[in-house]
């Protein structure tokens, strides 16, 4: 039976989804899609995810506090307490559906502030940097391939991300910077590898397939300026997702989250950014139709920023913040964890939002919930060593 209960901290009221002692056994799910959306530069959990009913939030963000909802500029109210950011609509209306959810106060265990190392971390799933070979997700595969429920995956991004290297090959794809060549030149390239080298041409015609099911994205950019990198990305992730022979698991790389300065402003690069993933968002709701039934978004970043605004309004690198869950198969609606407060007590070191939530528990749930991955297999070989981190229960419908 999954156990919820309501806690009441300083003035703020979050749902608690109580972990188990044990997981209970659950069943490999064929048709379970996930897609593991990574924020890089430290997306601001204040400012996403701004906790507008309780009074310090203000104080500490000073000209860069989001209005209450219902004023001009305002949050999109949740819950009475916690609200999306206004540029994040589309979320906030798959979140009124009970299709997203909120996991607030939620970080690594990693407690330093480089980008570098607590990208490291978030990807190997260990706790600290350099702790685990590879990537926690590439682990997974090859447990789910041992296990007999083998799983393909796709990085789109231009180099495969830490979190899908190891011993199991993925697929990746990239939009092209350059022109796309003509198919003739194509057929003429695969009857010479043929006649020079098999292996060459099968490698060749791996990669037509895979674009030919990405489809022809060649004109965008990776650039991740202002987030709008996000939504192609997320199109050609719903293809691959939707084809009868595609991979099953798609990973997203977006830089760009670091925001030091004029983060506040309604068309700022913050705000841009918060854009170009809700559109990402829907897009993938779109483009998978009756796929998006069975699909779990999560989007995650290294880490969160300062509680307080700094002096170009903006703000420095930080601990806790915020990660979204999203699509068909979520149990949405709620915004989840332990809020721990903003007064100055309760920040960690006098300055972050703190961490109450380690987010190796959300990503062992969907692992176990979504692809039937058990207790030993995620505490031992997914995540070494993470005896003591308990999944969270009953996130996916």
């Amino acid at each position: 039976m999954t156990t919820r209960r309501s806690l009441l901290a300083t003035g703020a009221t979050l749902t608690l989804l109580a972990p188990f002692t044990r997981l209970a056994t659950a069943a490999p799910n064929p048709d379970a899609r996930l897609v593991l959306v990574i924020l890089r530069g430290g997306l601001d959990g204040l400012a996403a995810v701004p906790p507008y009913a309780e009074p310090l939030y203000a104080q500490l963000r000073g000209p860069i506090a989001l209005a209450k909802p219902g004023n001009d500029g305002g949050v999109l109210d949740l819950d009475g307490t916690f609200g999306l950011h206004p540029a994040l609509t589309n979320l906030h209306a798959m979140y009124r559906a009970r299709e997203a959810l909120v996991l607030h106060a939620a970080a690594t265990p990693y407690r330093d502030r480089s980008h570098f190392d607590a990208q490291n971390v978030l990807e190997a799933g260990s706790v600290a940097p350099g702790g685990a070979d590879g990537g926690w997700l590439n682990r997974a595969l090859a447990a789910l391939d041992g296990a007999g429920n083998p799983r393909e995956a796709v990085a789109l991004a231009d180099s495969v991300p830490l979190v899908l290297r190891g011993e199991l090959a993925v697929t990746s794809w990239a939009p092209s910077r350059l022109p796309v060549p003509g198919d003739d030149l194509l057929v003429r390239l695969r009857k010479l590898y043929w006649a020079a080298d098999p292996a060459l041409a099968q490698s060749l015609y791996d990669a037509l397939e895979v674009r030919a099911i990405a489809g022809d994205m060649s004109e965008q950019r990776m650039d991740g300026r202002a987030g709008q990198a996000i939504a192609p990305l997320a199109n050609s992730a719903a293809r691959f997702l939707a084809s009868p022979e595609g991979p099953r698991i798609a990973v997203l790389d977006a830089g760009g989250w670091d925001t030091h300065a004029n983060q506040g402003a309604a068309q700022g690069p913050l705000a841009q950014r918060l854009q170009g993933l809700d559109s990402g968002l829907q897009m993938l709701k779109t483009e998978l139709g009756s796929h998006w039934l069975e699909t779990t978004v999560l989007v995650v970043t290294e880490f969160g920023r300062a509680a307080a605004v700094n002096g170009t309004r903006g703000t420095d690198h930080g601990t806790a913040g915020c990660a979204f869950v999203v699509g068909g198969a979520v149990a949405g609606g709620r915004v989840l964890g332990r809020w721990p407060g903003l007064a100055a007590r309760d920040l960690h070191d006098g300055r972050d939002l703190r961490a109450t939530t380690d987010i190796r528990a959300l990503f062992k749930a969907v692992l176990h919930e979504r692809f039937g991955l058990g207790e030993a297999a995620l505490a031992r070989t997914v995540f070494p060593g993470s005896d003591t981190v308990e999944p969270l229960d009953g996130l996916t419908a």
